[in-house]
């Protein structure tokens, strides 16, 4: 599926563009099933090798910038009012896997012009038999990307892939959610604008924008986590000192404000 937008091309492409493209490639990827309706959540985006440069020193920061603006987006829908059918089960939107993937690659055989991108998505990490998947690009032009060479950059990313340390299980207003520590620490909170987390919760102001962080000893691997929040921070039902790190066990509970359950366990 191929879709042009009405947007002028520009110098320079934005992170928030980059974003609003994902978000209007998974409103034009849905696939309607019985009961629910799956939205594409693994993305390959194409940058000119100018705007790859500048958008991938803060990559990390955009993916989980873009993890928040499709979360809000299904949540959203998901809370829409039925309009019709009074008697008929509501469909719910969802994703058919865990988390979402995002991967930036340079186009380096001229076929995204700077200001623009050029997606491609799917339904899975395995596309569905029947499902081609889809790409849409920014301004008025086919996408060019081959469909062969999504598929060689997608494996050789998932060889680099970095080393997952731990796994954060919790449910916040966006539903069930799981977040992979792949980094020594981990900033945990509702967040903002003017303050980034690593792991943003969608909750109640209860939770502090930055409410505890974890951090790990690269030399022996172990785990520690710090109370940062105005009304605390549990580890297997004991309250935390602010300020204080105490050490964290391979599997463990953390209770964020008496609103939020994070499961905690350690990947060996």
């Amino acid at each position: 599926m191929a879709q042009s937008g009405i947007k002028p091309p520009q110098a320079r492409i934005s992170g928030q563009t980059i974003i609003d493209e994902l978000i209007r490639n998974m409103e034009l990827g849905v696939l309607e099933m019985g009961y629910s309706i799956l939205v594409p959540c693994v993305f390959s985006v194409y940058l000119h090798p100018d705007d790859y440069a500048r958008v991938l020193a803060v990559h990390e920061l955009f993916k989980e910038d873009a993890r928040r603006a499709l979360n809000a987006r299904l949540a959203e829908w998901n809370a829409k009012p039925k309009l019709f059918g009074r008697n008929r089960a509501r469909k719910t939107y969802r994703i058919a896997q865990n988390d979402w993937w995002f991967e930036l690659y340079a186009d380096s055989e001229g076929s995204v012009p700077p200001g623009d991108v050029e997606i491609h998505s799917e339904l899975a990490e395995v596309q569905q038999p029947g499902y081609r998947g889809t790409k849409t690009t920014l301004i008025s032009r086919e996408p060019s990307v081959t469909s062969a060479r999504v598929a060689r950059d997608r494996e050789n990313t998932r060889k680099q892939a970095p080393r997952i340390l731990a796994e954060i299980h919790y449910r916040d207003d966006t539903g069930p959610q799981t977040y992979f520590v792949t980094q020594d620490e981990v900033s945990i909170g509702r967040g903002g604008e003017d303050l980034w987390v690593d792991l943003p919760l969608y909750t109640t102001d209860e939770v502090s924008r930055e409410h505890l962080r974890l951090s790990r000893d690269s030399a022996t691997g172990a785990f520690a986590v710090t109370d940062r929040s105005r009304n605390g921070t549990w580890l297997n039902g004991k309250r935390l000192t602010h300020g204080v790190p105490a050490p964290l066990p391979d599997r463990a509970e953390i209770g964020v404000a008496d609103v939020i359950k994070l499961t905690f366990e350690v990947r060996r």
